[in-house]
């Protein structure tokens, strides 16, 4: 490949065409391959454009030997399906935009990239033109003073065809996901470069729409902020013709680009910026003799070439791409458009990737080959994942499906939710995804109720209840009272948990955030009177001490009495906030660093520092990161544990995972707890 990239092109339509006429004028580009889904397609596309091999299924072309990058220019739907196919392939990848229906897919696109360590990159292609470059640098400069407010518009008018692309709601069609997307990148770098960044992210994002018959957007206007004080007008639209210009206002003068999102697929128009300052306006023109398709390919090219999975600034960053998604989701919201295929009726029973949902990295009994490791807890029918993906953030279904099919083809069996987390809609997500997934057999879900100020044994009960409903289950696996109430006499909590026993609506039970005074005292009830008694305990417990705790009625069990107490009885412990909220995180907590208040309040610390840099000592011992071996102080304690974590990215995921491979000697766990 030295010099040079083979391109396959997956997909035979207009902008795939487009795509193919550009190659042909880069210097490092040639088309070695087509893909469609028919061989008539694919050939006669061939043969127009001059690729080497002509492929009847995208699967062909993927696995073609001669391709190092594909072109995406699928359906909207068939992004990141396809997109992550061909970096399991080994391929590199530009996407056409948008690059995925909603952030989620985004993030699994993303981390697919990262492990197959290949480039991808969301196809805007203006953001590869000189004229964007030389936006970039007049508004580092200052050139209008401070930028203010920035107007971007990008619309157009045709006729409505429900099964069109642009209007069919299952083919994620409407102006926002069509053209819009080019309204807020554009704005995202204005309002980055205008404060030295390469992007800026929004932190309120408002917007209405006029929906179609289909429910997607005729046409829409968005607002959004950003934490600068610059606020961004956008309009887009396919059922409506606007002025389609950047207009850029500062305290010292106003930017005008007459030509923005420069898409002419054939000619190849000059760059032009207009500057007006004090009553004059300069017009600065970016002569080129390449059209903006062309440059995004060099640009691509070069990064490919150069051994690098993301190209320069101004193109499109991982980060930009997640900052792109994660905005035109919310201004989906705002305006009220929701695709079908985000929905719990419509929502494919299959992964991002086209897949069945299954355990990819070994079985979840051959520990040998799996990254998770397991642990048999007495009265479960079923090995528990040392690791449990806590459910207290999540807020879409699709959020929820691309963590949990992460967590799960991983080898993670294991889920914590609470009656109270998200005023259930936490619960009923997570239920969504077992029916969905149909893996309910497969996994071991922790309910948790008994919170503040409903703690007693008749609020615990309609609690359950109402659970099990949002779940659609008819037992908990384990059922975690969420607090203690003193008041109540201990009995009368173990007598009402048993009666759920003996039901069948739960299997075992335990309490979070108790005593273990209290705990000797329940089971020593159980026992006097033949009962079950508690099989596991959820207090925090980390490496870091809980200086103060995260919230009102906590326990933390990290101290030596307690560590003890867990020897002597073997009883199971399930670790929230297992690895001290991110404090063991590389630039999350130092003595200087005072932006995080709850982290200054919970764990800030002489001792936690302390702990923290031993904790970098073995980190390079190991080969691994601070909050692994952050984990592996939980998980290699001589008692049994299992570590509660809430990754929000799927990144946080991946990068826990070491600390579960990490063994630490008697000698380096007193060490790094400050005991020697």
């Amino acid at each position: 490949m030295a010099g040079q990239v083979r391109w396959g092109i997956l997909g035979t339509g207009s902008i795939a065409k487009c795509f193919a006429q550009n190659l042909k004028k880069s210097a490092t580009g040639v088309l070695a391959a087509v893909g469609s889904r028919t061989a008539e397609s694919a050939q006669k596309f061939a043969a127009e454009h001059g690729a080497l091999a002509a492929h009847a299924t995208y699967d062909a072309l993927l696995a073609d030997p001669n391709v190092d990058a594909i072109y995406i220019s699928a359906p909207h739907p068939l992004h990141a399906e396809w997109s992550i196919k061909a970096l399991h392939a080994g391929k590199h990848v530009i996407c056409e935009k948008p690059l995925a229906i909603n952030h989620a897919q985004a993030m699994a696109m993303i981390e697919a990239a990262t492990l197959a360590n290949r480039a991808l990159m969301e196809a805007f292609m203006y953001r590869c033109h000189p004229q964007t470059a030389r936006l970039v640098e007049l508004l580092k400069s200052k050139a209008i003073g401070d930028v203010q407010i920035i107007q971007a518009t990008f619309s157009f008018k045709s006729g409505f065809n429900p099964t069109s692309r642009l209007w069919a709601n299952e083919l994620a069609g409407g102006g926002i996901m069509d053209v819009g997307g080019y309204t807020v990148s554009a704005v995202r770098l204005i309002a980055g470069a205008a404060v030295g960044k390469d992007f800026d992210h929004p932190n309120h994002v408002s917007g209405t729409a006029k929906l179609a018959p289909t429910g997607v957007d005729e046409y829409a206007l968005g607002t959004l902020k950003f934490t600068s004080g610059i606020v961004a007008q956008v309009a887009t639209g396919v059922g409506a013709n606007m002025e389609n210009v950047i207009r850029i206002f500062g305290t010292e003068g106003k930017i005008v680009i007459p030509d923005p999102w420069l898409a002419d697929r054939t000619n190849a128009p000059q760059g032009k910026i207009v500057i007006h300052r004090k009553g004059q306006a300069e017009e600065i023109v970016i002569p080129t003799d390449l059209t903006s398709f062309t440059h995004e390919i060099n640009t691509f090219d070069d990064a490919v070439l150069a051994s690098k999975t993301q190209a320069a600034a101004p193109a499109m960053t991982w980060d930009d791409m997640l900052s792109q998604a994660r905005t035109l989701d919310q201004w989906r919201a705002a305006c009220g458009v929701v695709y079908a295929m985000e929905t719990d009726k419509g929502y494919p029973s299959v992964t991002v990737s086209g897949e069945t949902l299954t355990v990819k990295s070994g079985q979840a009994d051959d520990n040998q080959h799996a990254p998770m490791n397991y642990l048999t807890i007495p009265g479960l029918d079923k090995k528990m994942s040392r690791l449990v993906l806590g459910y207290d953030n999540q807020q879409t279904l699709s959020h929820t499906t691309v963590m949990n099919d992460d967590f799960f083809e991983k080898g993670g069996n294991a889920f914590d939710t609470a009656w109270l987390y998200g005023g259930g809609l936490q619960e009923r997500l997570l239920g969504q995804w077992i029916k969905l997934r149909g893996v309910r057999d497969q996994t071991i879900v922790i309910v948790k109720g008994c919170h503040p100020p409903h703690v007693d044994p008749y609020s615990l009960s309609w609690q359950l209840k109402q659970s099990l409903e949002r779940l659609q289950f008819d037992r908990a696996d384990i059922y975690m009272m969420h607090r203690d109430n003193p008041d109540v006499p201990v009995g009368e909590f173990v007598s009402v948990m048993n009666e759920h026993v003996r039901a069948g609506r739960i299997k075992i039970f335990g309490g979070s955030n108790w005593t273990l005074a209290r705990v000797d005292e329940a089971n020593e009830y159980a026992r006097k009177n033949g009962l079950q008694g508690f099989s596991v305990v959820s207090n925090n417990f980390s490496l870091a001490r809980m200086v103060n705790p995260v919230w009102a009625g906590c326990v933390s069990a990290s101290d030596p009495d307690s560590r003890a107490w867990f020897t002597r009885t073997q009883t199971t412990l399930l670790s929230w906030s297992s690895q001290a909220r991110g404090f063991f995180l590389p630039g999350r907590a130092a003595p200087d660093k005072l932006d995080d208040r709850e982290m200054i309040h919970c764990w800030y610390a002489d001792d936690n520092f302390q702990r923290l840099e031993r904790a970098k000592e073995l980190a390079k011992k190991h080969n691994v990161s601070p909050i692994n071996i952050a984990l592996a102080y939980v998980l290699n304690q001589p008692f049994p544990t299992i570590a509660l974590f809430g990754p929000r990215q799927l990144n946080e995921t991946r990068t826990s995972l070491p600390g579960l491979t990490v063994k630490l000697t008697p000698d380096e766990m007193k060490w790094l707890n400050l005991e020697s």
